[in-house]
């Protein structure tokens, strides 16, 4: 998969001819500097944009050619999104935040229970009424997280999931995630500046000038073609 950005002299190759595969329940990095293409192979994995060359395939789906409503629907189906920020909606509870996508998908109704499920094993069982500006930064990536696995996705895509906090709270976020992914058998793809925060992972990708290699970045790392 590659994607290109203008012409001729304004070219820009944001991924050379990235090709991997992730199977379920890994828990994956991927790592880079600022500007290596790290983002935008979030956002080609999240279909939040379209590669320029070759395709992604999710659950088995080739969402190549899917329109965009399919793609919006595919999208709240099954990817689950953590940002560096929470970005939940102050004037909703902590449980309707979590409830949103199934809001969306029009599943609302028999939601409620894993919704709750959910925040309790996040540790938010006694924060669940509480609006969503009235909790801390961490707790509200708690909710995020609870948020990103309410509708069963096939992937949770998280983007500097900690960058945002604090190390103790950091640490907390990952081993949370970690435990969400082991118990679930959730797939979890982490974009990340971040490496040593995570310690042990199943895979680490690392995008250098929009290339992909297994491991650390460095002049023995094999290309991913």
């Amino acid at each position: 998969m590659s994607k290109i950005y203008g012409e001729g002299e304004n070219k820009v190759t944001a991924l050379d001819n990235v090709s991997f595969s992730i199977e379920k329940g890994e828990f994956v990095l991927i790592v880079g500097s600022s500007g290596s293409g790290k983002s935008t192979l979030l956002n080609m994995i999240g279909l939040l944009d379209h590669p320029t060359i070759g395709k992604v395939f999710i659950d088995g789906t080739d969402t190549t050619n899917l329109t965009d409503d399919k793609i919006s629907s595919f999208r709240n189906k099954k990817l689950g999104f953590i940002f560096q920020f929470s970005n939940l909606l102050t004037d909703l509870t902590v449980l309707e935040n979590v409830l949103l996508p199934r809001e969306i998908a029009g599943t609302i109704n028999s939601a409620e229970k894993n919704a709750r499920e959910l925040l309790k094993a996040v540790g938010l069982s006694d924060q669940m009424n509480k609006r969503a500006n009235k909790i801390s930064g961490g707790q509200a990536q708690r909710a995020a997280i609870a948020r990103g696995l309410i509708n069963n996705p096939a992937i949770v895509l998280a983007d500097e999931p900690t960058g945002n906090l604090d190390s103790v709270t950091s640490a907390k976020i990952v081993d949370l995630m970690k435990t969400m992914a082991k118990n679930l058998n959730q797939t979890f793809i982490v974009v990340t500046h971040d490496r040593q925060h995570f310690g042990d992972v199943d895979r680490v990708i690392t995008i250098k000038d929009g290339k992909a290699f297994e491991g650390n970045a460095s002049s023995e790392m094999e290309v991913l073609v």
